[in-house]
C-alpha cells in the first residue's frame, strides 16, 4: 500500500489535532487521573473513533486505582527522612532504618511505578478506550496507536524554575537523605550500639559526627520543600501531555477514512489508557485485562507521549527511568520511517528522573511496543505546568510525527517488519 497521499496531509492532520484538542480542553472538566473529566474525554474520543474514523468498535473499560499514591510517597519518605535527621543525635540505628525505608518507598513507587503504598490513598475509577478498525481481508498484522487522555497535577518548581531547578531539587533531597544514612552507618560502626545510649555523656561520638550532622541541616529546607513537589489542587490542561498522543492515532484513522483507503490485511487499533500520570495505572490495567489478546498475529504498539518540539522527536529504546527495554523491531520501524522522510528523529531513552510512557507497561506485559516522544527530556517549563495549553502547541512537531507514523504504517503494511 502506498500512503503518500496520507503523508502529504500532515499539515491538515496537525490542524485537525489542534482543533480537536482545543475543543476537549474548552468543553470538558479537568482530566486528572480517575476524574469525571478523564471519562468525558474518553467518551468523546471513543465517539469520534466510531463516527469519524470508521472503527468497527470503540469500547470504554473501567479500572480501580489509587491515583494519589503516585506522589503520595513523598509524605512517607520525607517524613521519615526529617525524623531520621532528628533521631540521628539520639538513635542513629533508627535514623538509618527510617531513611532506608523511606528511600525504598520512593524507589518502588516513583522509580519503578509499583503499587507500594497505594493502599493508603483513596480509590477512584479510571477509564480506558479500545477502538478497532478491521481490514477488508484476513488479519495478518496489527498496529496499535496509544496515548493517555489524563492530565497531570502541576509541578510548582518546574513552573517557576524549569526542569533544571526541578531535577536539582529532587537530586539535592536524595543526596541529603543518603548523607544522613552514610554518617549514621559510620557513627554505628565507630561507636557501636553504645553510641545510642542516653546517659550523662549524652552522645559519646566525637565532635566530627555532631559537626557533620549539623552541617547537614542545610538539606532540611530542600527536604521540607519536597512536600510541595506537586500541587494536587491545580490540574494542567495537558494539551501536549498528552492529548497529542491520543490524537496521533485518531488523526491517522480519520485521514484514511476521509480518503476512502481500506487496508487489506492490517488491523488498526487506538488504545487510550487513562491515569498514566498516576503511574501508568491505565496501561497496566489494560495490559492485565487483555493479557491473552492480540497475540494471534504480529502486533506492534506505538505509544505516544508529549508530541511537541520537532527538534526532539525521539524513539525511546528504553523506558521507565531507563529500566524497561522497548521492542527493537517496533522502535526501528518508526525510526527508519522518519529517516526515510528526512524528518529529524533521534534514537534515545527515557532516563532516570525522566519518568515513563505507557510503552513501559505494555512492554512489561509482553506486548511488542515502543515509546515515541517529542519533548526535551531535560524538562522545560511547560511540562506538567499551566503552560501546557492548547495555544502552546507546535504544528510542525505534530505534522512531522504524523507523517512518520503514516510512513511506518505503510512499511508495516507492506511487511517490512514482523
Amino acid at each position: 500500500m502506498d500512503l503518500k497521499k496520507i503523508i502529504d496531509k500532515k499539515d491538515w492532520a496537525s490542524k485537525y489535532m489542534i482543533d480537536e484538542i482545543t475543543h476537549i480542553i474548552k468543553t470538558f472538566e479537568k482530566r486528572d487521573p480517575g476524574s469525571k473529566g478523564e471519562l468525558q474525554a474518553c467518551e468523546y474520543m471513543a465517539d469520534v473513533l466510531k463516527k469519524d474514523c470508521g472503527c468497527d468498535s470503540a469500547e470504554i473499560e473501567s479500572f480501580k486505582e489509587n491515583p494519589g499514591s503516585f506522589f503520595g510517597w513523598i509524605y512517607f519518605t520525607i517524613t521519615f527522612v526529617l525524623l531520621a535527621i532528628i533521631l540521628y543525635f539520639f538513635f542513629p540505628l533508627i535514623s538509618a532504618l527510617l531513611i532506608i525505608v523511606g528511600l525504598t518507598i520512593a524507589f518502588m513507587q516513583f522509580g519503578l511505578y509499583k503499587k507500594f503504598v497505594d493502599w493508603a490513598f483513596p480509590e477512584r475509577t479510571g477509564h480506558n478506550v479500545t477502538a478497532v478498525k478491521h481490514p477488508t481481508g484476513e488479519v495478518k498484522r496489527r498496529l496499535v496507536f496509544n496515548g493517555h487522555p489524563d492530565a497531570a497535577w502541576e509541578w510548582p518548581v518546574n513552573y517557576k524554575l524549569g526542569g533544571v531547578g526541578f531535577e536539582a531539587h529532587a537530586i539535592i533531597c536524595a543526596i541529603g537523605a543518603i548523607f544522613y544514612l552514610v554518617i549514621s552507618i559510620i557513627y554505628l560502626k565507630h561507636c557501636g550500639l553504645k553510641g545510642v545510649a542516653i546517659n550523662s555523656t549524652y552522645i559519646i561520638a566525637s565532635a566530627w559526627y555532631i559537626k557533620a550532622a549539623v552541617w547537614g541541616f542545610l538539606f532540611i529546607p530542600f527536604e521540607f520543600g519536597l512536600y510541595f513537589m506537586w500541587n494536587e489542587k491545580r490540574i494542567v490542561d495537558g494539551a501536549n501531555d498528552n492529548l497529542t498522543g491520543c490524537y496521533m492515532g485518531i488523526a491517522v484513522l480519520k485521514a484514511l477514512k476521509d480518503e476512502g483507503i481500506e487496508l487489506e490485511n492490517t488491523e488498526l487499533a487506538v488504545v487510550l489508557t487513562g491515569s498514566e500520570e498516576a503511574g501508568l495505572r491505565g496501561s497496566k490495567a489494560w495490559s492485565e485485562a487483555h493479557k491473552d489478546d492480540w497475540h494471534d498475529v504480529p502486533t506492534f504498539f506505538f505509544s505516544y507521549d508529549t508530541i511537541y518540539d520537532p527538534k526532539y522527536l525521539m524513539v525511546n529504546y528504553r523506558d521507565l527511568n531507563g529500566t524497561v527495554k522497548a521492542d527493537k523491531d517496533v522502535s526501528d520501524l518508526f525510526l527508519e520511517a522518519a529517516q526515510e522522510l528526512e524528518i529529524p528523529v533521534t534514537k534515545g531513552w527515557v532516563p532516570p528522573l525522566g519518568g515513563a510512557t505507557d510503552n513501559a507497561a505494555f512492554a512489561q506485559a509482553g506486548f511488542r511496543s515502543t515509546g515515541i516522544t517529542g519533548l526535551n527530556h531535560k524538562l522545560e517549563d511547560y511540562y506538567h505546568t499551566r503552560r501546557d495549553t492548547y495555544d502552546n502547541m507546535n504544528p510542525e512537531g505534530l505534522a512531522n510525527c504524523f507523517a512518520a507514523t503514516v510512513k511506518a504504517l505503510e512499511k508495516f503494511d507492506n511487511g517490512e517488519k514482523q
